[in-house]
């Protein structure tokens, strides 16, 4: 029986359509690393803080627990915004992560860890809805009043989050971990996702204008802590 073979039009066609493809999976990430660029820095080596600008708080996003310890990653995120307290870059720490579960409660923990590490309940605000990254940064601007914060990540997540917070209202700045000095095989494989969390992200923000889950009600608490004198970025 003879083969039939797709015409030079047809095979045209489809390696059009390949290209088309492949730049519509790309611009999500493009977008991010573009509008993120200027905005972002890895806190490893020496001087980093000193290219950290004063901002109100740091936003700490959760990523993931074991049993109601923070992994690796979320507790190097932590220890970087602990350091940020410390050096007088923010004034309150904004811990955003996931409580949709009884039994399952980032935010406490990441605030266990801190307080355990001489940070002050008094200067950390608690965010029980931040289910995803756009959701933190949205919930950060409008239920909890922040204008001026610094993202605290991992380095392959920065652009997509500083980006996400800059898009929410946010004037925003990254800091993030070099994760793939210390958890290369996970520090890959979450990369990798990045290209399809990033595309979510741009849906989201700027064509559905998703809402959060949870988008209110109003919250005060980082208001207080900055409205106390000597408020960096206040």
């Amino acid at each position: 029986m003879r083969k039939v073979r797709p015409s030079r039009k047809a095979l045209r066609r489809t390696y059009q359509g390949l290209v088309v493809l492949s730049v519509l999976a790309l611009a999500p990430m493009t977008w991010a690393w573009l509008s993120s660029s200027e905005h972002r820095v890895a806190a490893e080596g020496a001087g980093w803080l000193g290219r950290v600008p004063e901002t109100q708080a740091a936003l700490v996003l959760g990523a993931g627990l074991y049993g109601d310890q923070p992994t690796l990653m979320l507790a190097r995120r932590l220890d970087i915004a602990a350091e940020l307290y410390r050096a007088g870059k923010v004034r309150a720490l904004l811990l955003s992560g996931d409580n949709s579960r009884e039994d399952y409660d980032e935010p406490t923990a990441m605030r266990d860890y801190l307080r355990a590490r001489g940070v002050p309940d008094a200067v950390m605000v608690l965010d029980y809805a931040g289910f995803d990254t756009w959701d933190s940064c949205v919930r950060a601007r409008q239920v909890f009043g922040a204008e001026r914060v610094t993202v605290v990540t991992q380095e392959f997540h920065m652009p997509r989050a500083v980006t996400l917070c800059r898009t929410a209202g946010l004037e925003t700045f990254g800091v993030g971990d070099d994760s793939a000095r210390r958890l290369p095989g996970p520090t890959y494989v979450y990369a990798t996702r990045e290209l399809f969390a990033t595309a979510k992200a741009f849906a989201d923000a700027k064509i559905l204008g998703s809402d959060p889950v949870f988008p209110g009600p109003r919250e005060v608490s980082l208001t207080r802590i900055l409205g106390q004198p000597g408020a960096p970025g206040a």
